[in-house]
């Protein structure tokens, strides 16, 4: 065909289009909007419509509210929400999905407490490159059953046997601090250095000389992981694996996970190759022969005495483990346990699924631990009032030799310190909201609101722990909420740091004691100052609550 037939072709086509363009425009939009017409009369958006919630626009609901926001704006526009509302629950659309936020303790018990509604928001699928199919995604039979493998291995006889790696990462750690004095530095990368080292040596049985410089890798990388993630989840458009494996971040989360899967996979690798060398000669389990030991001092610890404000505010299925202990009932650490088990016929557990759990440890033990023992040590440098209260009780019970170790026993007499940390973990919780999914209808007891199933359901533990109906002045930091007889006055669901229910955390045990010997340890030695105040904080709601400024403080030696 010549070019001159082919110009007034394409010319007639150009003109053509053009002169159809509105009523192309009209068609579409009559599409769209008999789809908004459609989506509107489904039950499913009329019962997410009775709740109170921000205006609409028509398609994609609310999700303009986040556009162009930072972590700290979006965190920021939904608290000013809150605060205007003053309401214990609302809506949110997301183009079609609907998404409920609870702070109301009664309604939270409803989907917590519950084991029908165990299955995590589809939100976390993200995770799935990392930590597989572990303990904070899995569901159903695999859940269940893994979850009761694992608790064990946070027994408290377990914990009593980590008090020497407890204390030799918390030494080393105020050496770190000790060449900071006199600048202002941010103790959070070295609180996360240290309690990643400290999880390889207690839960993996790694010690430091092996992986000399790994701690503070795996710890850079895990907060580049969860900044990777929490873009996810902010930029929708990123969501889509099909998407996202084209950009420059999918490259660089590929070199994230790879060390942190090359830490973890060498830690597993070197436990099994010793357990192998262990069952050829017959040695028993260094655990095994350190527990021992310490079930002899637990018959010396005044246990039932302390369990007035720790076990009551965070009791669930673990205390079980406590409570039906069968006296020498072999107890390995964690790495220990699982392979062990996989060696097991009666539980099968793959290679795979113990690298799963491995990864899921790692994550959860260690981030969350360094950004609660940042927010803490911050609050002591505003609040030096409390801090020297603190340090007194310290002094007291450490009477005849401030700088000895710390032993368990030490640690149950620290009722000042433990009120501290439970304080902080009220107004700063590390995990700020959980995500689970609804798959039938939920009647909430605050009023007359029906969740409908297949609707993704926020529980805000930010906002709950602020509520005026269980804290009378939720905003003042005050460690005297946790005395036992204003803990007795809560709902247990108005204070759930570590989650509540079926699917709160194992290792919380493990996390008290950790800080409690830690931030011990370092208020002994020096004196706190924050270099800013409450009111400057700059809260960002990632996968774990961080400051965008930093933790910035200031230390002084203690003559």
């Amino acid at each position: 065909m010549s070019q001159s037939v082919v110009q007034p072709l394409e010319t007639e086509t150009t003109s053509i289009l053009a002169s159809n363009i509105p009523l192309i425009l009209i068609g579409v939009i009559t599409v769209l909007l008999g789809y908004q017409y459609w989506f509107k009369n489904q039950r499913y958006v009329q019962l997410g419509n009775k709740f109170p919630g921000p205006p609409t626009l028509p398609l994609i609901g609310n999700a303009h509210l986040a556009l162009g926001k930072s972590a700290h704006g979006i965190f920021k526009v939904a608290l000013q929400y809150y605060n205007e509302m003053k309401i214990d629950v609302a809506r949110v659309w997301l183009g079609p999905r609907l998404i409920i936020g609870i702070a109301n303790a009664d309604d939270i018990e409803i989907i917590l407490g519950n084991s029908v509604h165990l299955e995590k928001s589809p939100d976390y699928g993200l995770f799935e490159p990392w930590l597989g199919d572990g303990l904070l995604i899995s569901k159903g039979e695999k859940w269940r059953s893994h979850r009761k493998m694992i608790a064990p291995t946070f027994h408290t006889s377990i914990l009593k046997s980590f008090m020497p790696v407890f204390n030799r990462n918390a030494t080393a750690l105020v050496e770190t601090f000790r060449k900071e004095q006199g600048k202002v530095f941010d103790c959070h990368d070295y609180l996360s250095s240290t309690t990643v080292d400290t999880l390889l040596e207690t839960a993996m049985g790694v010690t430091k000389e092996h992986d000399s410089n790994t701690g503070f890798d795996y710890a850079m990388a895990v907060m580049r992981m969860c900044n990777i993630l929490h873009l996810r989840h902010m930029k929708f458009w990123l969501r889509p694996d099909t998407i996202f494996n084209f950009t420059k971040l999918s490259n660089i989360q590929v070199n994230l996970l790879k060390v942190i899967h090359d830490l973890t996979n060498g830690v597993i690798k070197r436990k099994k190759a010793n357990y192998f060398e262990r069952e050829k000669t017959g040695e028993k389990s260094l655990y095994e022969q350190a527990l021992k030991t310490s079930r002899i001092d637990e018959k010396h610890g005044n246990l039932i005495e302390t369990r007035d404000i720790m076990s009551n505010l965070l009791r669930d299925d673990l205390d079980e483990n406590e409570e039906n202990d069968v006296g020498e009932k072999k107890r390995l650490a964690f790495l220990d346990y699982l392979i062990e088990a996989s060696q097991t016929k009666g539980n099968a557990l793959s290679d795979k699924e113990i690298n799963e759990e491995v990864n899921t440890i790692m994550f959860e033990g260690h981030d969350t631990t360094a950004a609660a023992s940042s927010f803490v040590m911050s609050l002591l440098g505003i609040h030096k009032d409390i801090q020297e209260r603190a340090f007194s009780e310290l002094k007291e019970i450490f009477a005849d030799n401030l700088h000895r170790p710390i032993t368990f026993n030490d640690t149950l007499q620290m009722k000042y310190l433990e009120r501290v940390i439970l304080e902080s973990l009220r107004m700063y919780p590390p995990v700020p909201l959980i995500a689970r999914k609804v798959n039938e209808d939920v009647k909430l007891a605050s009023g007359d609101y029906t969740i409908p199933a297949g609707t993704t359901v926020i529980v805000s533990q930010f906002i709950l722990h602020r509520n005026e109906k269980y804290y009378k002045n939720p905003l003042v930091f005050d460690p005297d909420n946790f005395l036992p007889e204003k803990c007795q006055e809560r709902p247990y669901y108005a204070f759930i740091p570590f989650s509540a229910g079926p699917r709160s955390c194992v290792g919380r045990k493990y996390a008290m004691l950790k800080l409690k010997v830690l931030l011990a340890d370092v208020i002994r030695k020096f004196e706190i100052e924050s270099v800013d105040q409450e009111k400057d904080f700059r809260l960002q709601a990632d996968i774990i609550l961080k400051r965008e400024e930093g933790f910035r403080i200031k230390i002084t030696e203690r003559v």
